[in-house]
C-alpha cells in the first residue's frame, strides 16, 4: 500500500505542477502589458507585413494614407500620431517639423500607445520618450526609440 500512495502523491505532484508551471510561466518576467501590444509574427499580415491603421493621440483610429504614413493635417503640433501598420510613430514638435520614430518600445517590444502632452507612451510598462528626438524621458525603457527618415511631400509624410 505504501508504493500506491507513493505513486498517487506522484502522479498528484506531477499534475499540480503540469497546471502550475504554465500559470507560473504566464506571469513570469514583471510583464503588465498584453500581448496584443506585443509586435510578434503573429500581429502580422499573412505575407509578413503589418496591419495597417493609424493610432491618433487619442488612441482613435485613422486610416492610413494611400501613398504615405500619415496626412500632415492628422498630426497635432506638439503631439503626434501612432502608425501600427507601419510601426512608426509621426511626430510634430513644432509647426511643420515632422520626425518619425519607431513605435516599438525599446523595453520589452510593445508598440507605443499613445502621444500625449508632448511625449510617447507605452501601454505596457509606463515608458515615455521625447516627441522631438525619440530620447527615453521615464519608465523602465533606457534607449531612445530609432529614428524613421521620413519627407513630407503633397500634404503627407512618407517614408524617405
Amino acid at each position: 500500500m505504501t508504493s500506491s500512495l507513493s505513486r498517487r502523491r506522484a502522479l498528484g505532484g506531477a499534475a499540480t505542477l503540469g497546471v502550475g508551471l504554465p500559470l507560473l510561466a504566464a506571469c513570469g518576467g514583471g510583464d503588465d502589458g498584453t500581448a496584443a501590444d506585443r509586435v510578434t509574427p503573429a500581429t502580422r499580415t499573412p505575407d509578413g507585413g503589418p496591419a495597417s491603421s493609424a493610432t491618433g493621440p487619442t488612441g482613435s483610429s485613422a486610416p492610413t494614407s494611400p501613398g504615405g504614413l500619415v496626412a500632415t493635417a492628422d498630426v497635432p503640433v506638439g503631439g503626434g500620431v501612432v502608425v501600427k501598420g507601419a510601426e512608426v510613430v509621426v511626430t510634430q514638435p513644432t509647426a511643420g517639423d515632422f520626425r518619425a520614430f519607431t513605435a516599438i518600445c525599446t523595453h520589452q517590444g510593445c508598440l507605443v500607445g499613445s502621444v500625449t502632452d508632448g511625449e510617447i507612451h507605452c501601454p505596457c510598462h509606463g515608458s515615455s520618450f521625447s516627441i522631438t528626438d525619440g530620447a527615453s524621458l521615464g519608465g523602465p525603457a533606457q534607449t531612445p526609440l530609432a529614428p524613421v527618415a521620413v519627407k513630407v511631400a503633397a500634404g503627407e509624410v512618407t517614408r524617405a
